[in-house]
């Protein structure tokens, strides 16, 4: 996992790992890894995840109103 950067320090993710169709997240609150799939979020919104994690803002926000349930169970 690589620390998520935080640029504005008011982030709950922590950290995450990019994989070719997949982004896993880590929140700041929560030990569990969350896993958001091409198959279970979509092709965007990974790749749109992708982005802001490696960025380093907007992460959280993004999750919260897109992809929030659409982790891999």
């Amino acid at each position: 996992m690589q620390h998520y950067l935080d640029l504005n320090h008011d982030s709950g993710v922590a950290s995450y790992e990019i994989g070719h169709e997949f982004i896993r997240v880590q929140f700041r609150k929560n030990s569990r890894v969350y896993t958001y799939s091409y198959a279970s979020a979509g092709v965007q919104h990974v790749e749109n995840m992708k982005q802001l994690a490696q960025y380093g803002d907007g992460l959280n926000a993004y999750i919260n109103r897109y992809t929030r349930w659409l982790y891999l169970k």
